[in-house]
């Protein structure tokens, strides 16, 4: 079978960016499938490609996965103008491939939404050709919830892009059950929608040892709790700053240590703030790839899993960074409700802690920070969830057979 794969975001385990994607190109690859991977240029996701570009596009293959690489520059930094326009850009110059390119099947990711557009144009233009459309959040619900879209006419276009896209398909894919119960509300349950969430990379993210020295200016008598990930409006950091003013009037103050690594629109704002508030419990590094960030899930104690308090958040997202600390064995400390939530109490892997409370979420990293037993349990309990639910070949298997029904019949 004949793959087009379009994810905007593509990043390998060189970049500091999400590797679903990779990771299920490469099982297919394995599979005996032609994968060719449509992508653009990422400032966290980097390229694994050399060479000039030639009329904005850049060719190659890595691992077995065919290449084509937009020179179309996106940060997590853009505001949302901005995106858009490289959202429409690369839609555009996606949408020309679905003319030229051999294949069978378009796979095609959000998001953004705009992701879809290659699709419905193939199913309008080339309607024997296969398309399945994988859904990794709910738009425009997220962003209508969040208040970062307030204007009716884009809202209803995106819906109807929204739509659209799953009416073309032939099949979904939902990310969460959150997500699959949306995509079924709006087409009636006429086709199949499959629950594939995010995964857990085992062979890369293994529990493990690391000294904490690798944090600058720590060492391995301070008690680590790591953020990894954009550092956007949707992640709500500004609650981890909070936690840490609070930790200033316990006697943890110097102890407990709040690392976040990555980058975002808010991360100057983020540290401007710590910084005035005297949080020096606070450290901001920069992104760093995949292959390397198991180093700094062995060096801490506890992953976050952070999110704004939008209730949309609570079943229609599934975050990477979650399934990354469970992997490597970490408890998981959680302050939204939902889908991540209830998988954390029901196996006894982290603490959740309520929305908006900065003194419950201080006191659970100094729980955690006294109970070296509890998190040791805890930690067994991650990665024992992550083998059973989550393994990444176990899932990319369930996505081949999705392609293989969608494609054979």
């Amino acid at each position: 079978m004949r793959i087009l794969y379009f994810h905007q975001y593509f990043s390998t385990p060189k970049g500091s960016a999400g590797t679903r994607s990779f990771e299920m190109a490469k099982h297919l690859v394995e599979k005996g499938h032609e994968v060719t991977m449509v992508y653009t240029l990422m400032d966290m996701s980097g390229s694994v490609l050399d060479g000039a570009y030639k009329n904005g596009v850049r060719k190659g293959q890595y691992m077995g996965i065919n290449l084509i690489e937009f020179n179309l520059q996106y940060s997590n930094r853009m505001n949302f103008v901005q995106r858009a326009l490289v959202f429409l850009r690369y839609s555009a110059k996606s949408t020309f491939l679905v003319f030229t390119e051999k294949y069978d099947l378009i796979f095609a990711t959000s998001t953004p939404l705009t992701a879809g557009i290659p699709g419905i144009v193939a199913k309008i233009f080339r309607p024997q050709k296969k398309f399945v459309f994988e859904v990794r959040d709910l738009w425009p619900e997220l962003p209508k919830a969040m208040g970062v879209i307030k204007n009716p006419i884009v809202l209803q276009l995106m819906s109807w892009l929204e739509y659209f896209s799953y009416k073309a398909a032939d099949a979904c894919v939902g990310l969460s059950p959150g997500i699959v119960k949306g995509i079924n509300s709006r087409l009636k349950k006429i086709k199949a929608v499959e629950l594939i969430p995010n995964s857990c990379d085992l062979e890369l993210f293994k529990p493990g040892k690391e000294s904490k020295s690798i944090f600058p200016g720590l060492d391995n008598f301070h008690f680590v709790a790591t953020f990894t990930g954009a550092h956007g409006f949707a992640n709500g950091l500004e609650a981890a700053l909070d936690a840490a003013d609070y930790l200033k009037t316990t006697p943890y103050f110097e102890k407990i240590k709040l690392v976040f690594i990555g980058d975002g629109i808010r991360k100057d704002d983020l540290m401007r703030s710590a910084e005035e508030r005297g949080l020096s419990n606070c450290i901001f590094l920069n992104p760093v790839p995949k292959e390397k960030l198991i180093q700094y899930m062995h060096a801490s104690d506890v992953g976050l899993m952070l999110l704004a308090n939008v209730p949309a958040f609570y079943y229609g997202t599934s975050p990477n960074k979650f399934f990354d600390y469970i992997s490597s064995g970490l408890p998981v400390l959680n302050n939204y409700p939902g889908w991540v939530k209830d998988m954390i109490q029901t196996n006894e892997c982290g603490v959740a802690v309520p929305p908006g409370d900065s003194q419950k979420f201080g006191e659970a990293l100094i729980g955690l920070y006294k109970n070296k037993e509890q998190r040791f349990q805890m930690g067994q309990n991650a990665r024992n969830l992550a083998e059973r639910d989550f393994d990444r070949q176990v899932l990319a298997g369930k996505l081949h057979k999705l392609f293989q029904e969608v494609n054979y019949g």
